[in-house]
């Protein structure tokens, strides 16, 4: 609600509560009804943030805006843990901007679009049994939710 004054310096209190939005994802809240042109953006530690825009267009327009500056800003992803169990870990996500140029970019994460479409495919080809409550069952859901997520 505060508007942006270009001449004003951050406080501390502005770069506090500022959201980082590298490895986010902004998308139409479509599962939230209670008012229009609500914007729903999930960041990299998976918070989710509700933003109203005052029309359709300027909701689309935010939405693109942030998922091209998240999309630019985004370097890749450090490879996830390795550990002696066969647990699922999520990759390590940098804050830091990528080093590479945007044609580079673009196709790092077609690349690593089509990595996380074939790893979701091959995922679901071996499914656990939903009636265990199990640890492979969690991991199995817990990576699921991931690669849908990416």
């Amino acid at each position: 609600q505060d508007e942006y004054k270009p001449d004003k310096d951050l406080s501390e209190v502005d770069l506090k509560n500022a959201i980082r939005v590298h490895h986010a994802l902004a998308t139409k809240a479509s599962d939230y009804s209670k008012k229009s042109n609500v914007l729903k953006l999930k960041t990299a530690d998976w918070r989710v943030f509700l933003f109203q825009a005052p029309s359709k267009e300027e909701m689309l327009s935010w939405i693109l805006r942030i998922n091209l500056v998240a999309a630019i800003f985004s370097a890749p992803a450090f490879p996830a843990a390795i550990c002696s169990m066969k647990k699922f870990c999520r990759p390590l996500l940098p804050s830091s901007m990528t080093k590479l140029c945007q044609e580079e970019q673009l196709r790092s994460h077609e690349n690593k679009m089509k990595q996380i479409v074939d790893e979701l495919a091959e995922h679901k080809l071996h499914p656990v049994e939903k009636s265990l409550k199990s640890k492979e069952s969690e991991e199995y859901r817990l990576k699921e939710h991931y690669l849908i997520f990416e």
